[in-house]
């Protein structure tokens, strides 16, 4: 990832959805003044959902997700419209592209399914070109003359704008002038010549937040602290176990991990997964999930180290099975605990659906930063400094 580039997690996601030959992609280019989806009058021309990261002024960085059509036909097309419905777990804004003159039952579905997930939506009635259309509740459009893509933009601009809460990763727990200290790994993990994106935005979080960060590798905190006297460590959790030994119990102490548990997720739900971590048994399987696809290294985290922390503090003879990238199971009643990653590539709409996926399946979920600060007899330490404001 460029340095310059806002991070996919972060950016707006805006779903495109609709039947086939609706004019999704039309819609898509008509907003963007760009060639950026294929158009075609073939039904099923978007067979998979398309990510385009691009400024939308003026929004700002977004996703646009480009969906294949809900009404898809077949064995193959099924898969498709469940692929569609899928997106909708992660966007922050969804579109809704009618054929002006044929609308029809899945249109109404589509609708009802993004309300009951409660996603901000506005409907784009296409076509209007081609005849008199009722779009009482929605903008009529066309995209192939042009005609009130504007106005429609206008309408997306107004759901992007709804205010949030303005999320900090650690800004809110650090006064102005503190000092941070930020210990990074430089290992065969470590992407060559670059830091890893949570180190990234944590020291930009810190920078905002005018304080100060320093940077040191873990063999060299003992020294940073005396020189230093941080306010605050944040370590990579893989860490935890040398770190919390080089800094003194009144320095704050917590990793990348858990800050972003806290940014993206939902703390207490990690506190019930460390409950379950600590009573798995023989026979368990436990699934371990990254919201990256980062090629796999002798010694992963995810693949390797994971497992084996865990059966070592368990005890018991545990099943792991491993999922990347956009690749979730619905259903995750099968596992007795769900282990995920920080979720710095997943924006905060998907990791909380994660979070509910499992919840719903009866199944805790736990941050990679909490269990490993827990299977260093560390949790509690690791989280105060989350509750210092």
């Amino acid at each position: 990832m460029s340095l310059n580039n806002t991070p996919k997690g972060e950016r707006l996601h805006i779903g495109i959805f609709g039947r086939r030959n609706a004019g999704k992609s039309s819609i898509i280019n008509a907003l963007t003044n760009q060639d950026i989806a294929i158009v075609s009058s073939v039904l099923g021309t978007t067979t998979d959902p398309v990510y385009k990261a691009m400024e939308l002024l003026p929004v700002g960085p977004v996703m646009i997700i480009d969906t294949p059509g809900i009404d898809d036909e077949g064995e193959l097309g099924a898969e498709r419209v469940k692929a569609s419905y899928r997106v909708l777990n992660k966007c922050d804004i969804a579109l809704v592209v009618i054929d002006g003159v044929d609308k029809s039952d899945e249109d109404i579905k589509l609708i009802e399914k993004i309300k009951e997930k409660d996603i901000p939506f506005v409907i784009a009635y296409n076509k209007c070109d081609s005849g008199n259309i009722t779009c009482d509740d929605g903008v009529c459009v066309s995209a192939k003359e042009k005609i009130n893509i504007d106005l429609l933009r206008e309408e997306i601009v107004k759901l992007a704008n709804v205010e949030k809460p303005d999320k900090k990763i650690v800004g809110d727990l650090i006064n102005a002038g503190d000092m941070v200290l930020l210990v990074v790994p430089v290992d065969s993990a470590a992407p060559k010549g670059r830091l890893i994106l949570p180190q990234q935005q944590t020291i930009r979080d810190i920078l905002d937040s005018d304080s100060i960060a320093v940077v040191a590798k873990e063999d060299k905190v003992k020294e940073a602290v005396l020189k230093y006297s941080p306010d605050l460590v944040i370590c990579d959790s893989q860490i935890f176990g040398k770190v919390k030994n080089d800094v003194p119990e009144n320095i704050p102490l917590t990793s990348f991990s858990i800050l972003f548990a806290r940014y993206k997720g939902d703390l207490d739900a990690n506190l019930k997964g460390i409950e379950r971590l600590d009573n798995l048994k023989d026979g368990d399987t436990v699934l371990v999930s990254e919201g990256c696809t980062h090629h796999r290294q002798c010694g992963d985290i995810g693949t390797v180290k994971m497992p084996a922390w865990i059966k070592k503090h368990t005890g018991c003879d545990i099943g792991f099975e491993f999922t990347q990238g956009g690749e979730f199971p619905e259903n995750l009643s099968k596992y007795a605990l769900v282990v995920h990653c920080g979720g710095c590539m997943l924006n905060e709409k998907e990791m909380k659906y994660r979070i509910a996926c499992s919840e719903d399946s009866g199944v805790p979920v736990v941050n990679y930063g909490m269990a490993i600060a827990h299977m260093n007899g560390i949790l509690e330490r690791s989280l105060k400094p989350l509750k210092l404001k």
